[in-house]
């Protein structure tokens, strides 16, 4: 019998000498393509380039993805023709110019210029006057008194209004409602994120989540876009995490992407890399008791 380390070392040497052989070549090649691809769609699906919905690039009339409904709803009041019974997810460069998307994001750089988290992402809410500073929250009506009206006018807030009817008519339109039973909810908000670490909970904009479980009162969501993705930044694209497959949307200057609120859509949004993205989230619910006015200069 040959000593331990000497049939060790043949061994080895044999190992050595199959894997030289055309077929264990082939097979050593095979496995390495394999184990690549199922990296490469592990990665795909978590970052959420599996299929991109509206790329960056594209100009669309509209374009509706329908989807079966969640249960969620059945645990909240019902309203007929609002509670969503046709669910699905839509996207639109037509209800919101390129010119009313740049003046509301003026609008927003004024706002936010006034404070601005300690982390990457900042928020105006010109209902509640709820504004990113630092690590808190202060209300910029309080705060700043009557200086808020050299940062605002009252047609910033009339454009306001005009660009959130016409978001509530496309969503009733899309989604088969009475627009009259559909109500503007809290929080509705500008957002900005850039690359910047975060500080608090309050800047990690990325988890996945549930707004219908998030927030009871929503049963619509949309988001108007007020910069462009490759452009003006880096990451933050929007995400449906499907079962299986996560569907991008790329943030357009002007484009209003708007879903039902429920775990049917599921979502969350990329880190931003680079840049800055501006935003507006404008929530609706069927439930007239959680209804909120438009902003109005005080």
């Amino acid at each position: 019998m040959l000593p331990p380390f000497l049939c060790s070392r043949g061994n080895a040497q044999r190992q050595a000498v199959w894997w030289k052989r055309p077929q264990g070549a082939l097979f050593f090649l095979c496995l390495l393509s394999i184990l690549g691809c199922l990296a490469w769609l592990l990665l795909s699906v978590e970052d959420g380039t599996m299929e991109i919905l509206i790329r960056q690039s594209e100009v669309v009339a509209e374009r509706v993805f329908l989807v079966s409904c969640s249960e969620d709803y059945k645990n909240y009041k019902q309203y007929p023709d609002c509670t969503p019974q046709r669910c699905g997810r839509a996207v639109t460069d037509s209800v919101v110019n390129r010119e009313e998307s740049a003046k509301l994001k003026r609008l927003a750089e004024r706002g936010l210029s006034l404070g601005g988290s300690d982390g990457g992402a900042s928020i105006l809410d010109l209902h509640s006057g709820a504004l990113s500073m630092g690590k808190q929250f202060v209300n910029i009506y309080r705060y700043f008194g009557e200086q808020i009206k050299e940062v605002f006018s009252k047609e910033d807030f009339e454009l306001y209004r005009t660009v959130r009817q016409k978001i509530q008519e496309v969503i009733a339109q899309t989604f088969s409602l009475d627009p009259s039973r559909l109500y503007l909810t809290k929080p509705t908000f500008f957002s900005r994120i850039n690359s910047t670490l975060a500080k608090t909970t309050h800047d990690e904009y990325w988890h996945p989540h549930i707004d219908k479980v998030t927030y009871g009162s929503f049963d619509y969501t949309s988001l108007l876009y007020l910069s462009d993705y490759g452009t003006d930044f880096g990451g933050g694209r929007f995400i449906f995490m499907d079962t299986m497959v996560n569907r991008t949307v790329e943030p357009r200057a002007g484009r209003v992407s708007f879903f039902t609120s429920g775990s049917e859509n599921l979502h969350r949004v990329e880190k931003v890399s680079w840049g800055t993205r501006f935003a507006i989230t404008v929530s609706f619910t069927c439930n007239p008791d959680y209804a909120i006015s438009d902003p109005a200069l005080p």
